[in-house]
């Protein structure tokens, strides 16, 4: 029976391919780095056939591959593992090669419960090769699955990649939901490139950074001389997607005034520009949030929540996918050494032991860090890791610090996966004005890098930037203004962005938005 508020019946939700991931049904050993990069994420499914060990070393066992680790600093047989009920016990046989477990010399033996395997423990084989020992489900299927343009082959991305799946063979919106940093545009961008209306447009709207009065008439567009300002006409991003889609992120801080507005576009898909007449609309709206739209009080209308909603998709925080993190840490680093004509300072397996001993315990340090910004930090972290390197590969003291402390604190009680992380995040409002305003310089105004600097959600960040006098955002720059900081810079879009004082990445975004690639 339909929810009262929902004025239609909607598809049953995709949260059930979320399960794949809080359901851990065997034991795997992944691989975080191996001097041979190729390597990095490969993984090997423990059997403990008849109660008996499993041996792993430089010629056994066989990971997906077929291949065992084969590297000459491990030895033949580096490690023995034992299962215990849901418990493993790591032992080291004699004469082996060194092995760090979390960080610390594996003596003779060490047991391993059950709640520690489902977090992944990391392990450190001579200098070179770092393993992650995790509880995971067993479900096959990851390679009959499109990749999605995602990275990883945990059980929750292939959870996720089969729920990406489902949501682009349908027509119906789509909810995402998932914490701040997750990648929740990139999910929405492949439901749009694998579903009937890819040759359409793509339009992502980040709906926290529009200011609340001029929230309509970005959405519907508005006619020239309907408000103060509006020297001209204004397309509006719903008409801007038509016979696409429409990504609305952040999509729980709609100012409430224009719910109803937004309720009205989704059912009929009618839309009013401002000063406008009626207009029909053919396109498909992904939304997305981190906020818990169904608690009371949150000022988001019940209605608006469900017809948002008729599919959706948890997308998984990166502590819930730690067997990935190897993975992503290298896809982040090769893609800024690429950026950085650097590629020269990652390893390979011709490198000198002491360049992939570096790199290796960066990736064992990195392996079961708790992650509060998700994907979007491990990228920062990568670029920061990579700008700081030299010659030999180098953690700066500040990212140091962080992952010592998160070691320190442990994990969140009951190692729970799924619990918000933005719920114990701190508040903006202990943050005072002179730090605010040192950070907002030091990281260009980028709202994403300013609330991972400060430790709060974007939404606060965007919150106190509108009601501040000193700050704005690009879309609130006047059009006379732009035109002239344009000419003042000679075009540079990052000298214009200096010049304004706001984000360069949002002032790209609306200079595409209003004139094409930038």
């Amino acid at each position: 029976m339909p929810h009262p508020d929902r004025g239609e019946e909607t598809l049953p939700s995709l949260r059930e391919y979320a399960a794949a991931y809080r359901q851990p049904t065997d034991y795997f050993l992944s691989i975080v780095f191996h001097p041979d990069n190729r390597r990095i994420g490969e993984r090997l499914r423990l059997e403990f056939k008849g109660g008996r060990e499993v041996l792993v070393g430089r010629s056994l066992p066989g990971f997906e591959s077929g291949a065992p680790l084969d590297d000459p600093y491990v030895s033949r047989r580096a490690i023995s593992i034992r299962r215990e009920r849901t418990a493993l016990v790591l032992s080291r046989p004699a004469g082996a090669s060194r092995c760090q477990v979390g960080g610390m010399e594996l003596g003779d033996s060490l047991r391993i419960d059950a709640e520690r395997l489902g977090r992944g423990v990391a392990l450190l084989l001579a200098h070179s090769v770092v393993l992650l020992l995790h509880s995971d489900d067993a479900a096959a299927g990851d390679g009959e699955l499109a990749d999605c343009g995602l990275v990883g082959s945990s059980a929750a991305m292939r959870a996720l990649r089969a729920g990406i799946l489902r949501a682009a063979a349908s027509d119906r919106d789509v909810l995402l939901r998932g914490e701040t940093g997750t990648g929740k545009e990139l999910v929405a961008a492949a439901i749009h490139r694998l579903g009937s209306r890819s040759s359409g447009p793509f339009v992502a709207v980040n709906m926290a950074a529009i200011p609340p009065g001029l929230a309509a008439a970005s959405l519907f567009g508005s006619a020239r001389g309907a408000y103060t300002g509006a020297a001209k006409a204004r397309t509006g991003y719903f008409r801007e997607a038509d016979g696409g889609t429409l990504f609305l992120d952040e999509v729980g801080d709609t100012p409430e005034e224009v719910q109803p507005l937004l309720l009205r576009a989704l059912q009929e898909r009618e839309i009013q520009s401002v000063g406008g007449p009626l207009q029909r609309v053919d396109l498909r709206v992904i939304s997305a949030t981190d906020l818990p739209l169904d608690e009371p009080g949150k000022g988001f209308r019940t209605a608006l929540r469900y017809r948002l909603g008729a599919l959706e998709i948890e997308v998984p925080p990166l502590r819930a996918r730690a067997a990935d993190s190897g993975l992503l840490l290298w896809h982040f680093l090769h893609s800024a050494a690429a950026r950085e004509g650097c590629i020269d300072l990652l390893p390979d397996a011709a490198s000198e032991p002491r360049i992939i001993a570096g790199w290796a315990s960066i990736f064992l340090a990195l392996a079961t860090y708790h992650w509060p910004g998700n994907v979007r930090q491990l990228s920062n972290f990568a670029t920061q890791i990579l700008l700081a390197s030299q010659r030999e590969p180098q953690i700066p003291p500040a990212l140091r610090q962080l992952i010592q402390a998160d070691s320190a604190q442990g994990p969140p009680p009951g190692g729970d996966s799924s619990a918000p992380e933005a719920e114990r995040r701190p508040s903006l409002r202990e943050v005072s004005d002179e730090q605010f305003d040192e950070v907002m310089l030091h990281c260009r105004f980028e709202i994403a890098a300013v609330a991972d600097a400060l430790g709060v959600t974007r939404q606060s960040v965007y919150r106190r930037v509108h009601s501040s006098s000193a700050y704005r955002l690009a879309a609130e720059v006047g059009q006379d203004e732009l035109r002239e900081a344009l000419e003042h810079c000679a075009g540079d879009i990052r000298a214009v962005a200096e010049y304004l004082a706001v984000s360069e990445s949002a002032l790209r975004s609306r200079l595409r938005n209003e004139r094409g690639p930038v």
